[in-house]
Parts: C-alpha cells; structure tokens; sequence
C-alpha cells in the first residue's frame, strides 16, 4: 500500500467518462492513531430532507414512551433495526401552513412551508413568492465544497404554473427546494438523469460522445473505468479493495435497474410514455432515488439533498398494497375505519422505504469506521398531521441519524409545548457550519436535540 495518502477527490477514469470514489483508508495518512484517522478522514455533515405526503395516522404513528424509554408505534415498526439513531419528535408546528386568512389551500401550504417556514403568497399567476428554503440555506454556505451544491429529488415531475389547490401555484405544490423566494427547484424524477448527473455525461464529466457511444451499445459506465479500477486496487489493502468492490457493485446494480426501466419504457406502444428510467412499480421508483442519495452522500458529490416522495395532495393509489383507492381521497376519513385502515397501510408503505433507505446508510461505512447514517442529519415528515382535519401541528416527523455526534439518537422526543418547525432547522444548521439568526417564523433554536 502507498505511503502517500490518495487525493480525497479521486476518480477513477477511462474513455472519456470518470467515477468518483468513496473515502478509503488510503485517503488518510499512514500511521496515524485512531484520534487523528477520526480528525484526518474529516467525514462531512450530510443533511437531507425527505417530504411525507397527506398527513398521517397519527395514533398509529406515536411512539408510546418518552425519552430512552420508548417503543416504535404500528406505523414506525419497519424502522426496528435502526431505532437506535431515530429521533421521533412530537410536537413540532408550522403555523404558516394554516389558514392565516387566506382560506383553502392547506395541501399546497403544507408542501410550501415545510423547509421555508413562510407564508406563501396566495396566487395561481406568475407572480408566486415564498421563501429560501432550509437546504438552499446549506447550499449558499457549504454547496461549494461539493460537485454539486445540492441535490433535489422527487417521484411526482415539478409544476411551475397553472392553479392546484384553491387559488394556489402549482408550483407551492410540485416543488419542495426554494433557492430564492420567487425561484423553486424542480425535483427531478428520472432516475436515469440523476444517474448521469451524479456518475455520466453531467456528472463527473465523461463527454457527449463517449456517452452516446455507451447508450447506444447498451455498456455500463464500469466497462469504461474498468482498467483503472484494476489498477488502482493493486495499490489498496484488503479493506479498501473490499469497499471499491462493494461500491462499484451497488452502481452497477442501480444501472442495471435503472436499464430495466428503460426497457419495459421502450417496449411501450407509441404514445403511452416516453422511454425513461422511471421504473414501473413506484415501491422501485422511491427505492431507487434513495439509492441514489445515499450514493451521492458515500462519494461526497452533494452533502445537501431534498426528496419530494410525493406532494401533499396527490391521489396515487397503491393497489401494491391493496389500497386501490387515492391517498387524497382516503386521507378525508371523517373517522371511517376502513378508510383509516388502509391510511395507515399507505404510512407504513412509506417509512419501509425510509426505512431501508437509513439501513443502506447504516450499512455503508466511512474511512473511519463509522457509517453513513453516523456522519447524517436527516428529517423525514410532513406538513399534516390529521388529513381529515388539515392540522399542521403535532406534525409527523423523524430525525434520523447522528450528525457526526453532534446529535442524540434513540428517544422518543416530546416538546411538550407546540414548537416552530424552523426551530428545528436552526440548529441542524448550526450543526452543519451554517449560522443564521432566523429562518422562516423561527423563535429561537430547538437544541434538545
């Protein structure tokens, strides 16, 4: 193994295409103890924000407990092997995502406040206005430590025009990242372009060409880096060679899904669908861009990502699960069992996904020894918590991951009073390096975290 320590921006390359590696061992010092590979290896802070569409069963959500002393609720159970980096907080609000005079339209308030914390102006024109978001926040201040300043991701496709609830923007709605107060950025949802961005033509900078020429022959990105990667694991020891091949392997595996995709796109007559990288069952589509995140984070080509699962209103059903029906449709309950049960079928679908999501960023060690999940701060909810009602407090919300420990984990938090979300904002931020004295209608920090 080399004595000199491999660049931390290392790339494997080949034929005009290059693939940026995780951190190795090889990347911090030789000799050094286990403090100063701790200090030398520098793991950043990686934050992400994942939005809960149309509220929750909140009984069947709750943990029970308080404190250390707690047990995951019905809908949380799929989140047992992870349970011990989770903070489940109570009592979280955001009041602007209330009426405030403005009358119908919670379902777009609710998708628009949830990372700005202001009010959105009510109108279905041009003329929109809200506010920065949390994760443009980040970006402004650490973006630029990274390829990509941030990442933002989605299943449902952004909307920047027309009126989608009561005399709102569609584009409260469709869109969850704000970089300025009148600019929201589009959730990408093809697969298959954040693929290239993170990893091809728009990403790590393999040309025009050389990429035509992999699509078109149907090779994988690896084929084209592959001699270099044979070089360089002659340089490793046996824990990086071990950890390149589980990274190349978990590419290729998403490029091969992501090619499945294509295909049965492809294979559909003409007019129903263009071919893209959206896989046909949804479950694939979720699992896929977690995937694809938690990769972005392992190679440090965003340290900030956003994930519009799907926005608050949407109709989809889940025959998958047996719920045929619209989630919008059935989140309107009016305490109806039936309608409620398969509601909490529909919240348990949703945290599986996050659940495996956090067990893949568990699972994926840093040069350090620690994982992932250790070095993360991430925030997964929404901005209802009883549909039927449209209450925008008590909200749903997890806080998973241990902020490279900067953060408590395995509790059930209660605030016992109704607490600003953007509180909670500040202090992730001060955590991350960010100083802002406010954020949205924040009233101060929530550092009980």
């Amino acid at each position: 193994m080399s004595t000199s320590p491999l660049p931390r921006r290392t790339f494997l390359r080949g034929l005009g295409a290059s693939l940026s590696l995780p951190y190795l061992d090889a990347m911090i010092p030789a000799g050094a103890r286990a403090a100063e590979k701790a200090l030398a290896s520098g793991a950043p802070t990686r934050m992400a924000y994942i939005y809960l569409p149309n509220g929750a069963i909140m009984p069947k959500w709750t943990p029970s407990g308080e404190g250390e002393k707690w047990e995951l609720s019905p809908t949380l159970s799929s989140l047992k092997n992870v349970k011990d980096q989770l903070q489940v907080i109570t009592g979280l609000m955001h009041d602007k995502a209330e009426a405030n005079g403005d009358g119908g339209g919670d379902h777009a308030r609710a998708t628009a406040t949830f990372l700005t914390g202001v009010q959105a102006r009510k109108t279905s024109g041009a003329d929109i206005r809200l506010g920065v978001s949390v994760d443009q926040e980040a970006a402004r201040v650490i973006g630029a430590e990274t390829r990509l300043d941030s990442l933002q991701l989605g299943c449902d496709p952004g909307r920047k025009a027309g009126n989608c609830d009561s005399g709102y923007s569609c584009a409260y709605q469709f869109n969850f990242s704000w970089k300025t107060p009148t600019l929201p950025l589009a959730p990408e949802v093809d697969p298959r372009l954040v693929f290239e961005k993170l990893f091809g033509s728009t990403g790590s900078g393999e040309d025009a060409k050389s990429r035509g020429l992999r699509m078109r022959h149907e090779s994988s990105l690896l084929d084209y880096v592959f001699e270099d990667a044979k070089s360089l694991q002659k340089t490793l020891g046996h824990t990086d060679r071990l950890k390149v091949d589980e990274y190349l392997a978990a590419v290729r595996e998403l490029e091969q899904k992501i090619e499945n995709a294509e295909k049965f796109r492809a294979s559909l007559p003409a007019g129903e669908n263009r071919p893209d990288g959206i896989p046909r069952e949804y479950r694939e589509h979720v699992r896929v861009m977690y995937e694809l995140m938690a990769l972005a984070f392992q190679t440090d080509t965003t340290r900030i990502a956003t994930f519009l699962v799907a926005h608050d209103g949407s109709n989809r059903s889940f025959s998958e699960i047996g719920v045929p029906e619209g989630h919008h449709h059935l989140s309107h309950h009016r305490r109806d069992a039936e309608k409620m049960a398969k509601l909490e079928k529909i919240d348990r679908f949703y945290v599986e996904q996050f659940a495996a999501f956090l067990e893949t960023m568990k699972a994926t060690k840093e040069a350090d020894g620690r994982s992932l999940l250790d070095s993360s701060m991430i925030v997964y909810g929404g901005g209802i918590s009883d549909a039927d009602r449209h209450d925008h407090d008590n909200l749903p919300v997890i806080l998973a991951g241990g902020g490279n420990g900067q953060l408590r984990k395995g509790r059930h938090l209660k605030t016992g009073e109704p607490v600003p979300m953007a509180n909670l904002y500040l202090s992730l931020l001060d955590r991350a390096g960010v100083k802002l004295d406010r954020l949205g209608d924040s009233t101060g920090r929530f550092d009980l975290i």
